[in-house]
Parts: C-alpha cells; structure tokens; sequence
C-alpha cells in the first residue's frame, strides 16, 4: 500500500515460523525449543522469493529456534532477537494439544481460559503493546518473525482490541500477514498469505 498524505507509512510485517512436528500435530509450543520439518525448512526457503525486494527498516525475531531459523531461511540471518516476540507461555499446556486439554476443562481456548502455571491473557498483551511500541517508534516498514498465537495476539493488539480478539485469525505456518493503517486508522492489510 503506498502511504497517502492521510496514511501513516508504518506497516507491520508478520511471519509465522515453519511447520514443526508440534505445529503439524497441533501441540501446544510455547517454551520448548522443536526444530522445523523438513517441509517446513523448505516452505521458510520459499518466503525468501517472496520478500525479496521489499525494503525493511527493521526484522525482529522471537528468541525460539524455530522463528530464528526461518528468519535466516527467508533472507535475514541478523534480524534482531526481540524477547516479547516469544510464543504464549503454556505453562501445563505445553506439549499437548486443545483436544486433551479439554477432557479436563470443557470448551477451554488459549482465548478464553487459564493457562496454569503459563502467561495469561494480560501479561501476553503487555508484551504486544511492547514489540508495538518498538514499531511504531522506529517507523517505516517492520519485519517480524514470530508464532501462532502470540502474531494472532500481536494483531488484535495492533487493531486496539483485547488479545482475545486473536481468535478471529487463523495462522497458518511460514505464513505472511501485513499490518497497516487506512485513512488514520489501524487495519489488517493482508494476512495468512
């Protein structure tokens, strides 16, 4: 989108780690450190062609191997290790998917529910509003390699909404999304392409 007198030129590019056994069979990968499939190091390969050319002020990474190395896959080896780009901490939930989860708390989401012993819903905003707070100050174009949930979060926040409004935003693996602004305002430009 190029930026008119009334647009703000900051935009947020977001992209989700490549497929890792955990991803693929639907765990929950907070903390754990899971290396991506080799489908998924050949997916994060392809992102390279597809960001090539675009002009990035910035590229951020979450501290997880898996972020880590699809940003280094995709063309950008030295994107900055930026902590609050993090996976949600699971805390009890890690390593096990939604479906077990529920034989012992009915209807639970990551949206909606605890996670015990893991992050809640506030401190994961709190961290959002920081990485924001970093892309808005630098300004421009922003790259950031990141993970499900916390991307999903990341855009409710940068919509002005509850991290919970995250659960309108499917995220696919090694995946590109791209957050702007429109007449003043903040929007979802592209997402899960």
């Amino acid at each position: 989108m190029e930026a008119g007198a009334d647009e703000d030129p900051n935009e947020l590019w977001l992209v989700r780690h490549g497929e890792t056994e955990w991803s693929r069979t639907g765990r929950h990968t907070g903390t754990t450190e899971v290396s991506l499939t080799e489908q998924g190091e050949e997916v994060a390969r392809g992102l390279r062609e597809r960001l090539a050319g675009v002009d990035f002020g910035l590229v951020l990474t979450s501290p997880r191997e898996r972020a880590r190395r699809t940003a280094a896959l995709a063309g950008f080896p030295d994107a900055h290790v930026e902590a609050d780009l993090a996976e949600w901490d699971y805390g009890d939930y890690e390593g096990i998917t939604t479906a077990q989860i529920r034989e012992q708390v009915p209807g639970w989401t990551v949206w909606s529910h605890p996670c015990p012993g893991g992050e809640t819903a506030a401190q994961v905003a709190a961290r959002m509003d920081r990485v924001l707070a970093r892309v808005r100050a630098h300004g421009g174009r922003v790259l950031a390699f990141g993970h499900g949930h916390a991307s999903r979060a990341l855009a409710a926040r940068w919509l002005d909404q509850p991290v919970a409004e995250g659960r309108l935003f499917s995220l696919g693996t090694a995946t590109i999304s791209v957050l702007g602004y429109e007449h003043g305002g903040p929007v979802v430009d592209r997402w899960n392409s």
